[in-house]
């Protein structure tokens, strides 16, 4: 019940969840910020975590009497870290344990749908896929691990993880730094956290559903096909 309470609060509030760590002091922050992200991108089955609400709400926090415990370079160098680890993890239990998981279905997360929404995605975009796929919640989690299925060689996915890891994170944690102290973004932080999210989704929403009147469409011509007969 602990680990769901602390979950439920980290989606509702990041901002009170950092200011909580904050308060326990630097290294717990810090410590936090870093599992949050490595764990959003490292473990197939928690890609529900809100790794893009959460640097933003960093990125607020490194001003004032909070900066002083989380300071700006100290933060980036913790989420640069925790992103490119973590897809590397996810890389690896791909490559060694993936089918296995995929085949066993007892990852909900990891429904039909959204592997072929991830798979249509890396078939696109290529090596490109493991860069872009860094902004898009859910295929952010899903592309390592499926390029770790997929057989792609280590050193082409590397290079992809770091510079994807690296922009991802500071884009939004910088956000955060910059516009985090107008007064519009304080007085509505709870609605910005929640535009975020909105607008991260939307291009993983739009892919799931065109995924399902894809299906949907083959399914019916199928369907035809068999009545000609």
């Amino acid at each position: 019940m602990d680990f769901i309470a602390f979950i439920a609060g980290l989606l509702q509030d990041p901002m009170a969840a950092i200011q909580g760590w904050i308060a326990q002091g630097p290294m717990v922050a810090v410590g936090f910020i870093f599992l949050v992200v490595f764990i959003e991108t490292g473990v197939v089955f928690m890609p529900f975590l809100p790794g893009d609400s959460l640097l933003f709400a960093a990125g607020v926090l490194c001003h004032g009497e909070a900066g002083q415990v989380l300071p700006i370079w100290e933060l980036l160098l913790f989420v640069w870290a925790a992103a490119i680890l973590g897809d590397q993890c996810n890389f690896f239990i791909g490559h060694f344990l993936g089918r296995r998981i995929i085949d066993s279905g007892r990852i909900k997360a990891l429904t039909p749908e959204r592997v072929a929404q991830s798979e249509a995605f890396m078939d696109k975009w290529g090596g490109v896929s493991i860069f872009l796929g860094r902004f898009f919640p859910f295929i952010r989690t899903f592309v390592p691990f499926l390029a770790g299925v997929g057989g792609m060689k280590w050193h082409h996915f590397f290079g992809f993880n770091v510079l994807g890891g690296i922009v991802w994170s500071s884009l939004f944690t910088l956000l955060g730094y910059f516009f985090g102290q107008i007064p519009a973004v304080q007085e509505h932080f709870e609605l910005v956290v929640v535009g975020i999210v909105l607008i991260s989704a939307i291009p993983a929403v739009a892919g799931l559903v065109k995924a399902r009147l894809s299906h949907r469409k083959e399914r019916r011509l199928a369907e035809e096909d068999r009545d000609d007969e």
